[in-house]
């Protein structure tokens, strides 16, 4: 179903959901065929392909190597900050994923248990993560570096038959070592005794534990090979769990059977592929991307998945990306909005870009937080191609709203991630749940049942799956973002709902006014915030880091900014208050924190969250927002 448009196939997939699924459930392998495409028995908790049976391994590699594709390269590992390259072809991948899970099954994991997997970013964590589908195991991802407390978390949730490790990750100026980080979070979570197979690096050798460590490569060597474990299609294949900034995490469920043939068709509806062809998501394996874009949906869809131990700059330049294309001759590539901001900002002119042949390269796509429009135009000028951003939510999946290559390209409107993807049914509702007009601002919402592919619960937490997302407006999925339609039918994602500010009695967009910040030509990435304001409730403060060439004195710089924000916006905004800062405070996986950012201004209590890139950033920014007045708790602001 990629050759009909983009709105006849969103049109099918909301009048006729379970034919349109049904059509798309062809491409992948069966054992058994479902029962029931659509099960709605025990609504608001969905479930897709009842009855059905199949492998996500199985569709994902063994398929591949009996149809003939056993000498094209299935995953590609580049590692700047290991200076180490590695092709696996499909047969390479299929007797390593066997062979993992013939080792696994040898540790007694089987059906159902689960299996948490600590690893950086080497071809080891995608046979983990496979050998696991192989089973029937349910593995659950952590990033490679988070710190003890945060592991012993994810360890005592998913109470794990085995945890997979590795001796270190390694950063562009430091080696991070895993193992004391796993010994300890095993003591705090109580599961001293729950055997760990570690992957001993050549920079860094852990140390290991007697009778309950066992070495991978050990392991590996002596294990027999094992079949696929034919499951249920309702069955989880993975717990993640939500990178979010604040709070508890949530452990988001996915299945075998939605999923796949999700992911399956996204690459080639979405994302234009077809088997055989490479595509490179810049992203790790510990976050949602890195599950569906890395390990799944490209090895579904028979194509070469690139799995990139670097960073966007600094291993060793701005080009590294452009490099990394060259070489592997990358056709389609995916990450974060902040990874071209940091490109932008030390390669303002793109010097690096035109260094590498670029050709291979057809369309560049964005998603992780909101693209403001100046990074996604800087791309196109420099790359002449194609550039998507679109949205989706680690609870999601695969995106809900996109400009799908393979159902026509549609136009582009920068700040805007295009119409939603078939299958989702978007709305904009306001406070009392009623769709809002055209151009207004409200909260964005999926019409249940969401489609194949998202999460079934979070795991354990049925009634906080109810409580966090389906609550507020029943009968519909709170995505969190607020956003707004405008008359084409484009989306447009302004901020999450919690970032809508009140400024006297008006409700306005910080996302709005990210995007007026970022089109100064010297700003390389920057955030708003509302911060309390005894006057007005709120006013915004802007925080803006500079291109490496910005020319402009500072001050100079940030009038000017209060007057685009005042030109553009208009007064009722009371953009004021912008500081230049060094740097932004950021997750592991790009995402600003922000709402740390207003309690540090509010002089509210704040913890240093546990997804944090670097902590330091929050002294810098808690110093930067001195030099503006805050924290100003009981100051009325004067008029603007």
């Amino acid at each position: 179903m990629t050759d009909i448009d983009h709105d006849t196939a969103h049109r099918l997939s909301t009048e006729r959901p379970e034919d349109f699924w049904a059509a798309l459930a062809e491409l992948v392998h069966w054992d058994r065929r479902w029962d029931r495409v659509l099960d709605d028995s025990n609504a608001p908790f969905y479930r897709w392909f009842a009855g059905g049976k199949l492998n996500t391994c199985y569709n994902a590699i063994d398929r591949h190597v009996e149809n003939g594709r056993g000498d094209q390269a299935a995953l590609i590992y580049d590692s700047p900050v290991a200076d180490t390259k590695r092709t696996l072809t499909y047969r390479d991948l299929l007797d390593e994923v066997a062979r993992c899970a013939g080792a696994f099954a040898s540790l007694g994991v089987g059906h159902g248990d689960r299996v948490v997997i600590y690893m950086p970013m080497v071809p080891e964590t995608v046979i983990a993560m496979l050998a696991c589908a192989r089973l029937g195991a349910v593995h659950s991802v952590v990033f490679g570096g988070f710190a003890a407390r945060e592991l012993a978390t994810r360890i005592a949730e998913t109470d794990p038959k085995l945890v997979v490790s590795a001796s270190c990750g390694i950063e562009p100026n430091r080696i991070v070592q895993y193992k004391p980080l796993l010994d300890e979070a095993l003591r705090i979570a109580n599961a001293e005794d729950t055997t760990c197979v570690i992957l001993q690096r050549p920079q860094a050798q852990a140390t290991m534990i007697e009778g309950r460590d066992v070495d991978w490569g050990e392991l590996m060597a002596g294990a027999a090979p094992a079949g696929c474990v034919s499951v249920d299609a309702t069955h989880p294949l993975y717990i993640l769990y939500t990178s979010g900034t604040t709070g508890t995490p949530k452990g988001v469920v996915r299945d075998h059977g939605g999923h796949a043939v999700a992911l399956t068709w996204s690459m080639k509806a979405i994302y234009g592929l077809e088997p055989g062809e490479v595509f490179w998501s810049a992203s790790d394996l510990g976050w949602v991307v890195g599950h569906s874009y890395i390990a799944y949906a490209p090895l579904l869809a028979g194509c070469t998945t690139v799995l990139y131990e670097g960073k966007p700059v600094g291993t060793p330049d701005p080009g590294a990306y452009w490099r990394v294309v060259d070489e592997h001759k990358v056709n389609v590539l995916f990450t974060a909005p902040t990874a071209f901001r940091a490109i932008r900002r030390d390669d303002p002119h793109g010097e690096h870009v035109g260094r590498h042949d670029r050709t291979s390269l057809r369309a560049l796509f964005l998603a992780g937080e909101r693209c403001d429009p100046a990074t996604l135009e800087w791309a196109q000028q420099q790359l002449d191609i194609p550039v998507i951003d679109h949205w989706w939510q680690t609870e999601t999946g695969w995106a809900m709203a996109a400009n799908c290559i393979g159902l026509g390209l549609l136009p582009v409107k920068p700040g805007s991630p295009t119409k939603p993807v078939p299958g989702y049914d978007i709305h904009v509702l306001d406070e009392e749940g009623n769709d809002v007009a055209t151009g207004d601002i409200g909260n964005i919402t999926v019409k249940l049942p969401l489609p194949p592919g998202n999460l079934l619960t979070l795991w354990k937490d049925d009634e906080g799956y109810r409580r966090g997302y389906l609550s507020r407006y029943p009968g519909h999925y709170l995505t969190g973002d607020a956003g707004c339609f405008d008359e084409d039918g484009y989306l447009s994602i302004m901020s999450r709902i919690d970032d809508i500010i009140n400024v006297a009695g008006h409700r306005l967009s910080t996302g709005a006014m990210e995007e007026v910040l970022a089109s100064h030509p010297d700003v390389a990435e920057c955030a708003v915030v509302g911060a309390a304001d005894t006057l007005k409730g709120e006013l915004p403060v802007g925080l803006v880091v500079l291109n490496a060439d910005a020319k402009s004195d500072h001050d100079t710089i940030k009038v000017e900014l209060v007057t685009l924000v005042r030109e553009r916006i208009g007064p009722v905004a009371a953009f004021k208050n912008v500081v230049v800062v060094k740097r932004l405070p950021k997750t592991r996986s790009g995402k600003i924190l922000r709402g740390t950012i207003k309690r540090i201004a509010d002089g509210a209590e704040h913890k240093i969250p546990a997804t944090i890139d670097d902590p330091t950033t929050l002294a810098e920014i808690t110093e930067d927002l001195t030099t503006i007045g805050y924290p100003r708790a009981g100051t009325p602001s004067g008029n603007m």
